[in-house]
């Protein structure tokens, strides 16, 4: 399991000094991506905590790209619908070329009215356009070649495809991430609450004849309540998440560097050791010779 981390690319945190803070000390504390949101149209009655203020989040990421050097650039998430298919495919093979391949593509629908009457975007229509968009989007990452509209085109470059993660909660975000995801992305608050969507998960996967995609769980850790870290992770252990995404209230960057630190201190300790319980013991594992001519060998 590994620990991501929410950074604010709206209201002042995302002014370039304090949005740059924020990403260069989640790398330094080991965190293995941090995510930013999507706004791209906040009506003026929907604008507190912001001010109408957020980075388009892939040029936001691409400009992290070139200030950072490891740790994973992730949308959380990229509202499909929003975007043309085509020239928001081209950004994400930008990102993913210029990056070395740190991309996360969390993905979702969409839900606000406003947003989708500013862009003149059928919001009724969002489910289909998102799964098209989807579909497209995996066949430029397939081969040189593809077509869009009857017209055939080179789309290079073409890196390895980012994993896409898919947000949401009920059934057709469920189904969308066994037929188009790597993953699915919800946002919890008690790990409990997951149980159900999980089974349904693996259900709908086994029915699919696919691999149930990994579960990307979006959390909040309560630095006032330190002990109860652990707790929250093993929980999140033992219904196989297999990454955390930490989200964070924070003003200033010292004030994201203090729960930084709580991160690092209190919550990586605990991924580190249910990592460790989980691992075989030398008696439970096999024997390197076993594994000489293995049926499964070199699949």
């Amino acid at each position: 399991m590994q620990l991501g981390v929410a950074i604010r690319s709206m209201g002042p945190q995302s002014e370039p000094a304090t949005f740059l803070a924020c990403a260069r000390a989640a790398e330094s504390a080991g965190l293995a991506d941090l995510w930013i949101q999507d706004h791209i149209a906040i009506p003026p009655d929907d604008a507190e905590g912001s001010g109408g203020r957020y980075l388009d989040p892939l040029t936001a990421l691409a400009w992290l790209a070139g200030h950072t050097q490891r740790i994973g650039l992730g949308t959380g998430v990229l509202i499909v619908p929003y975007r043309p298919a085509l020239p928001t495919a081209k950004a994400i093979a930008t990102v993913q070329e210029l990056s070395g391949g740190r991309l996360r593509l969390g993905v979702g629908v969409g839900w606000m009215d406003a947003e989708f009457r500013a862009l003149g975007v059928s919001r009724s229509q969002r489910g289909r356009t998102t799964d098209e968009t989807l579909a497209f989007w995996r066949r430029c990452f397939e081969g040189d070649m593809v077509a869009a509209h009857g017209q055939p085109f080179l789309f290079l470059p073409r890196p390895a495809r980012p994993p896409i993660y898919v947000g949401g909660s009920g059934e057709a975000a469920l189904r969308r991430a066994v037929r188009f995801g790597d993953g699915w992305m919800p946002m919890t608050g008690e790990p409990a609450h997951l149980v159900p969507q999980i089974a349904r998960l693996r259900e709908l996967a086994q029915q699919a004849g696919r691999p149930t995609p990994e579960v990307v769980a979006f959390t909040g850790f309560d630095p006032r309540e330190p002990g109860r870290a652990p707790d929250r992770v093993a929980a999140l252990a033992e219904l196989g998440v297999a990454r955390i995404v930490a989200g964070t209230r924070y003003a200033t960057a010292d004030d994201f560097a203090r729960n930084i630190e709580f991160l690092a201190t209190r919550v990586l300790p605990a991924l580190r050791k249910e990592a460790d319980e989980s691992r075989p013991t030398r008696s439970e594992a096999k024997p390197s010779g076993d594994r000489k001519g293995s049926p499964s060998e070199g699949r």
